[in-house]
């Protein structure tokens, strides 16, 4: 799923409208609108999803060079923007587990309705657009130099999850500061966007406070 993003869609992207950002979908995720046609490229559960106008083309993940071939680009990340985190390994098979892409569209979701919620109640620290952006696999938004969004999970914990990220991370001692860029809690302890949404504002009050 990540190298679809990464080569496929951010790249799509790109290399039309000269930005990476992609954004969240029922389902999964997908690049806004771009080009003459409104062209948008999106990966939902297991499938392609190419719409333009009225039309919609779906097919199976298989490489990312079909991928390519049916969303009509050649494959590859723009490295001229950043270091790709996958491989461009054009024929190698892609093996999405479609459970997995269900319950991490689900997760995604989730996160883009609380990052809403939330955006609209601090409107005061200017918030960014809420973005995915294909080199983490985040969507996330950045207000008043914090960083808040909703992971799939990365080297830092291999579960999804979601995030306060503090340009300067305050003392652990309270115990909410739980990870060195921050504070997570697990897609296990959010089972709702207003979980979520309570979560932003407790790191938030926590570094106005501090």
């Amino acid at each position: 799923m990540h190298a679809v993003a990464e080569h496929v869609l951010a790249a799509a992207r790109h290399r039309a409208a000269g930005r990476i950002g992609l954004t969240v979908v029922p389902g999964g995720i997908a690049t806004p609108p771009f080009g003459e046609d409104g062209r948008s490229i999106g990966l939902v559960g297991t499938e392609l999803v190419v719409k333009a106008g009225d039309s919609e083309r779906r097919a199976p993940i298989s490489t990312l060079r079909a991928a390519g071939e049916f969303a009509g680009i050649e494959p590859g990340a723009p490295v001229d923007v950043y270091p790709p985190a996958t491989p461009l390994e054009l024929d190698a098979p892609l093996e999405i587990d479609a459970e997995w892409a269900q319950r991490l569209g689900e997760w995604y979701t989730l996160g883009d309705r609380a990052l809403s919620r939330f955006v609209s109640d601090i409107s005061d620290d200017e918030p960014s657009t809420i973005t995915l952006w294909p080199e983490h696999l985040d969507v996330a938004i950045r207000a008043a130099e914090v960083n808040y969004g909703v992971s799939p999970g990365d080297e830092h914990l291999s579960e999804p999850y979601v995030y306060v990220g503090p340009d300067v991370v305050p003392s652990a001692e309270d115990g909410y500061w739980n990870q060195p860029f921050g504070a997570v809690r697990t897609w296990a302890e959010v089972a709702s966007p207003e979980d979520a949404v309570a979560f932003f504002h407790e790191g938030r009050a926590r570094l106005r406070s501090g």
